[in-house]
């Protein structure tokens, strides 16, 4: 790295410090909440197939994944698709992963023995805390759209 790249990176790197002190991180926060909801979405594609999407519910989070991702990058362009679409799509994500824990939960259940064998069950059968992970992205999404914009 050459003394005028480095010197760039570290100013890119007070600017960004500074935003987030500042509460200005809507664009940054859009794009990291698409970013998150690709990567979860292929991730929740993968563990639903491999259980046959057994539940329709299974394809909820698959459905909401790319609607998450345009908003999340319409949030980086558009102040308005920030303050309006991404709140609106997050809120339904952060439900729908609510859902799951509860959904998972109740696969716990179903298994033989059910909460009695309950460290046998959380390993084998549906990931409880996986759901949580969608409901992050979904929160991350929501965040963004009460901060500030970055100038």
């Amino acid at each position: 790295m050459t003394g005028r790249t480095a010197r760039r990176a570290a100013e890119a790197v007070l600017i960004a410090r500074h935003d987030v002190r500042t509460g200005r991180f809507e664009r940054s926060l859009s794009g990291l909440t698409a970013l998150g909801a690709m990567v979860t979405t292929a991730e929740i594609f993968f563990e639903h197939d491999s259980a046959s999407f057994g539940n329709r519910w299974m394809w909820a989070p698959i459905a909401l994944g790319p609607a998450a991702v345009i908003a999340g990058v319409a949030g980086v362009f558009s102040k308005r698709a920030a303050k309006t679409t991404l709140p609106l799509v997050s809120a339904v994500i952060v439900a729908n992963g609510l859902q799951g824990v509860v959904l998972h939960a109740r696969g716990i259940h179903q298994k033989p023995g059910g909460f009695k064998n309950f460290r046998y069950n959380m390993e084998m059968g549906p990931p409880l805390m996986a759901p949580l992970l969608v409901t992050v992205v979904g929160g991350m999404g929501l965040l963004a759209a009460v901060l500030r914009r970055e100038k």
